[in-house]
């Protein structure tokens, strides 16, 4: 995922106040763990970036900054050119997926983990491996002022994720120094069903390397037709470890 600011204010320093990481989460996520009073008090001190689609309000918690998202330039583009975006949205979020909500040739131009099994590579091999071989990460810090790397697929195994994350960052930020780095979470990935404690995990073994996380709870549906029923209570959990 690429986040791009109307105003250059997402730099590394400005994400990271206190040195403590940001956290980006989409507004029905954010709503989910906002309900704990702990979790709350420790967003606030944070910066928190609040994930929006086109149309919704934002809901205002832990003064969350307003992040749009969206599967095509084109949709991107018209709600720009439109005036589309709600008041005080401080980044676009463009979101590429192999799935139906993004056209065919912004697939063939990768910028998510997934959309490696859409561009050839011989040599094969796992897609994290792919993505790093094909230097995906240095092509799309070039362009970007935030890089979120989508690493949840690899959570359930510590060092793996921490290798991904690791290798993805060094590779961006040879390529652009300035920009600014978060890791994918989920709560419930395609699979086997992931603890608190496995993103816990994650999050200890990569927060000296990047700038935040994205933490996910998705639910099934069109966008996640293989996830598995929401869990908020395990990024509570997370979150209540790491903030």
């Amino acid at each position: 995922m690429i986040v791009s600011r109307p105003v250059r204010l997402m730099t590394p320093a400005a994400l990271t106040p206190g040195g403590r990481p940001a956290w980006m989460l989409t507004r029905a996520a954010l709503g989910q763990v906002a309900t704990e009073p702990a979790v709350l008090a420790g967003l606030r001190r944070s910066r928190v970036l609040e994930i929006l689609h086109p149309g919704q309000k934002p809901l205002a918690v832990a003064g969350a900054l307003p992040v749009v998202t969206f599967s095509s330039v084109s949709d991107l583009a018209q709600a720009v050119s439109g005036g589309q975006l709600p008041a005080g949205t401080r980044a676009l979020l463009y979101d590429p997926e192999a799935w139906s909500f993004t056209p065919r040739a912004e697939q063939l131009s990768p910028a998510a983990m997934n959309l490696t099994s859409v561009r050839p590579d011989p040599a094969g091999g796992p897609r994290w491996r792919r993505f790093l071989r094909l230097g995906l990460a240095g092509a799309i810090a070039k362009v970007t002022d935030v890089l979120e790397l989508q690493a949840q697929s690899l959570e359930r195994s510590t060092s793996t994720y921490a290798q991904f994350v690791h290798e993805a960052a060094a590779q961006a930020r040879a390529a652009n120094p300035r920009v600014a780095i978060l890791a994918g979470l989920s709560a419930n990935p395609p699979g086997a069903p992931v603890t608190s404690q496995q993103l816990a995990a994650a999050i200890h073994a990569t927060r000296g390397i990047v700038d935040g996380y994205w933490l996910n709870i998705p639910g099934r549906g069109p966008r996640c037709p293989t996830c598995n029923s929401p869990r908020p209570d395990v990024d509570r959990a997370a979150l209540r470890s790491a903030l």
